[in-house]
């Protein structure tokens, strides 16, 4: 079924005003583009329900990373959802999710589908698809396990596995 044009257009013009807002931290207005603020982030696995828990995440990113910037690459239409690529990227200056500010950036490509309410122009989810280890190794949280560093860090931070797979080679199983 073809997506009515002028929902399509009022979605479209959602979609922008909610990114936008995010970028220039009006996070009130990011939250007024739902009809009821979700958001799901498959790159940690973390879900932000109803308006409390979507500003308590946005307060937190404001504090972490006060020059958040998400630039849209792309937007697609899906029958109930738009679809964004973008490059996020930030510096991390403040206490973020338990973790002291590291002074390093990151940028990392994302997708994010906004979730219509069926044959509506209510948003009612935002689903975030991310890596989050190409996040780690760049505020330096974590490291390529394939370099030296990576190597090293692997076998320090988890003994029992790297001993296992050693076992498992030398016996053949």
């Amino acid at each position: 079924m073809a997506l009515d044009e002028e929902l399509r257009r009022r979605r479209e013009e959602i979609a922008r005003l909610h990114i936008d807002s995010e970028n220039r931290h009006a996070y009130d207005e990011a939250l007024a583009t739902f009809e009821h603020p979700r958001y799901e982030m498959y790159g940690d696995g973390e879900i932000f329900d109803g308006p409390e828990e979507v500003a308590e995440f946005y307060g937190g990113m404001r504090v972490g990373f006060p020059n958040r910037h998400d630039e849209l690459l792309s937007l697609q239409h899906a029958d109930d959802a738009v679809i964004t690529e973008f490059e996020a990227s930030g510096t991390h200056l403040g206490s973020y999710r338990g973790l002291p500010p590291t002074g390093r950036t990151f940028s990392c490509r994302m997708l994010s589908l906004l979730e219509f309410e069926p044959g509506t122009d209510r948003l009612v989810v935002e689903r975030v698809y991310y890596d989050t280890a190409t996040i780690q190794r760049q505020l330096g949280l974590a490291h390529d396990p394939l370099t030296l560093a990576g190597r090293v860090a692997t076998v320090v931070n988890h003994p029992l596995t790297i001993g296992r797979g050693i076992l498992r080679g030398v016996i053949g199983r």
